[in-house]
């Protein structure tokens, strides 16, 4: 992996908007970002890294404060570990009990679509045969 990441390399690797990687910036998710010579921003490798993390986070809902808090106790340093496995079982707990409601609403659905089914082949009209 290389030292730094354009925006545009970072935003494409992420499948983010250029404006999305500088609102995570005001919202303290990632550090001071470096600046080229040219002005330019580059992201470090390690702030590219926790991008990740902080992007499957909050595809799962984790809301920004949360991800904030996160950051900044990656940021920290390593005796902040057991802090950071709390929230993150916390979410995973969180996501675990709302992928179980997703899987009750999902079969309450196909319940009501094996339903429809039923009534429509038994109110579809028939063939009629042909008598020689």
């Amino acid at each position: 992996m290389k030292d730094h990441f354009t925006p545009g390399e970072v935003a494409e690797r992420f499948g983010l908007t250029l404006d999305t990687l500088r609102y995570y910036e005001r919202e303290g998710l990632l550090r001071q970002v470096d600046r080229a010579p040219s002005g330019h921003r580059r992201y470090r490798a390690d702030d590219v890294h926790l991008l990740g993390l902080i992007r499957c986070l909050r595809d799962t809902d984790m809301p920004i404060a949360r991800l904030r808090e996160f950051a900044e106790l990656v940021r920290s340093g390593d005796h902040t570990i057991t802090q950071r496995v709390q929230v993150l079982q916390t979410h995973l707990d969180l996501l675990e009990r709302r992928i179980a409601e997703l899987h009750d609403r999902q079969a309450v659905i196909q319940t009501k679509i094996d339903h429809y089914v039923t009534v429509l082949t038994e109110h579809a009209p028939r063939k009629v045969e042909e008598t020689t």
